[in-house]
């Protein structure tokens, strides 16, 4: 009783979005239930005669189709598989993973990171560290698994707090994720969903969203967000952490020559692929560039940026692997790939029922219906410019500590809010670039993360009291301010009226 009275508000609060995520189902079964509530609301929303008017077709009524009629069984039922194979992050997320799976197994991100983090000068190692988490997005979730610990290991090893530096990589790995200078598995994932959401509304500006949408304004956030990660870290968190007391120092274990060799060989195939690749659209012969005014950016190959990243991975990761010998037949390759497809299991059932949820939503036209009625509203009450954004990032943050996965978040509400948004004049372009900033800024403070309890255990190895809420508490000031500086940024870039990537303005009109 004596300890409930101690916890202050905000350990309350954490203790209660903990014990609310723990009550949600897993997102494979949430899924599931969502499909299952909009085959019930679409007999329901029928039954009422909802409609509106079709605002991309002047004149035609939109109504709801009703799924528990004879003819919305039938669409059920013949309609499941095809739900399935279309979904649309499936075929890009599987298909990035190849080229980078391969470059982690091998070994290749690894070193690249150790590589970079331990070559930084004492003085730069906290902003080098911070940076390295940001960037190690383009390998997915290998970041959190490298950095944190390398972290903790380089700064108890220059006599600094080891969790300061754990901290400091766990930031930039998980705050940042949404940040880099290279396109990664994410921006396919997300601009597929989004391409889909906003083709309910305009098929025809749905065609020109390329999966780099959001790169000018992801690559610019990097510097930025290193700059804000390391004032965190070096003015905040470690001052209040104070001097560590512990006894377990650090050794950093460098480069062994075969990586090196290995490095060095990765990187000259990379520059060697990437000009190659580049004769594909640079030239005006190149078979993959466009016509028009914008050649490059209205082009066969910003539309095959899935497979441009697989390439580009791959064959560095190859020549990695066979410098170093990790790779010494096909027979490895095929190992190697195959174990990366088997870490993706979870993710094809998850394609599975979420791919039912996001086309019984698009074919009951509640999506378009609730995107009209909502846009009215904001409309009413005059939340439009930087307030609606500002309310759709709080409201993306606060779903983001009791759902985890950045693909389920955005399946759930890209048909939503792409069409409501572009219904009050912002582009898709921005409102999944405002989903990203809420997304990556929240990660580090909810214990539902996938790889929370693994940082708690890389922390209980200088901390043995460290706890869930000693990590929140370390961590909080990072989310704060990454999410004040980071929307700051972006309404900043609003107001310049900057694209936010290539061809992909910040307004949309139809």
């Amino acid at each position: 009783m004596e300890e409930t009275k101690r916890k202050g508000f905000v350990t309350r609060f954490l203790d209660m979005i903990e014990w609310v995520g723990n009550k949600l189902p897993h997102p494979i079964t949430l899924f599931a239930i969502l499909a299952l509530l909009v085959i019930l609301a679409s007999g329901l929303f029928s039954a009422m005669n909802l409609s509106v008017d079709n605002p991309a077709e002047p004149g035609e009524t939109v109504t709801v189709k009703n799924l528990l009629s004879g003819e919305g069984v039938a669409f059920i039922f013949t309609s499941m598989v095809d739900n399935f194979i279309n979904f649309a992050p499936l075929g890009v997320v599987l298909a990035t993973m190849i080229g980078i799976g391969l470059a982690e197994r091998t070994g290749l991100i690894s070193a690249l990171l150790r590589g970079f983090v331990t070559s930084v000068p004492n003085r730069l190692i906290t902003l080098g560290l911070v940076f390295a988490g940001i960037m190690s997005s383009v390998a997915s979730d290998a970041g959190y698994v490298v950095l944190p610990p390398l972290g903790a290991v380089i700064f108890a090893a220059m006599g600094r707090h080891p969790l300061a530096g754990l901290a400091a990589a766990f930031a930039g790995v998980s705050a940042g994720f949404s940040a880099n200078l290279f396109l990664s598995a994410t921006d396919p994932m997300l601009g597929s969903l989004t391409q889909e959401a906003a083709a309910t509304l305009d098929p025809a500006y749905a065609e020109t969203i390329n999966f780099a949408m959001n790169y000018y304004f992801i690559a610019a956030s990097v510097f930025f967000l290193t700059i804000v990660g390391t004032f965190v870290t070096e003015k905040i968190v470690e001052p209040r952490l104070g001097a560590y007391k512990g006894e377990v120092s650090g050794s950093i274990e460098g480069l062994k020559p075969e990586e090196k060799k290995g490095i060095v060989g990765a990187g000259i195939a990379l520059l060697i692929s990437a000009g190659l690749m580049s004769l594909l659209i640079l030239p005006e012969w190149g078979p993959m560039r466009g016509e028009g005014e914008s050649p490059i950016i209205d082009s066969p190959f910003m539309h095959s940026l899935a497979v441009v990243i697989l390439i580009l991975f791959f064959i560095p990761g190859l020549v990695y692997g066979m410098i170093t010998k990790a790779i010494r037949s096909d027979k490895d390759v095929a190992d190697q790939l195959s174990d990366t497809m088997a870490t993706m299991g979870m993710f094809i059932v998850l394609a599975f029922t979420a791919g039912q949820f996001v086309a019984y939503f698009n074919e009951t036209n509640m999506g378009l219906i609730l995107a009209v009625n909502g846009a009215q509203f904001l409309e009413n009450i005059q939340l439009t410019g930087i307030p609606l954004v500002l309310a759709f990032i709080v409201v993306t943050g606060f779903i983001n500590l009791f759902i985890g996965s950045a693909s389920a978040k955005w399946a759930v509400m890209a048909p939503v809010f792409v069409p409501m948004m572009m219904q009050l004049g912002y582009s898709p372009e921005l409102t999944q670039m405002a989903y990203r900033v809420a997304d990556s800024t929240t990660n580090i403070i909810t214990p539902l993360m996938t790889y929370f309890a693994i940082i708690i255990a890389f922390a209980q190895k200088y901390d043995k009291k460290m706890g869930i809420g000693t990590l929140i508490s370390t961590m909080l000031p990072y989310s704060i301010v990454f999410t004040i500086a980071w929307t700051l940024m972006l309404i900043v870039w609003m107001f310049l009226g900057i694209d936010l990537g290539p061809g992909s303005p910040i307004e949309y009109s139809k």
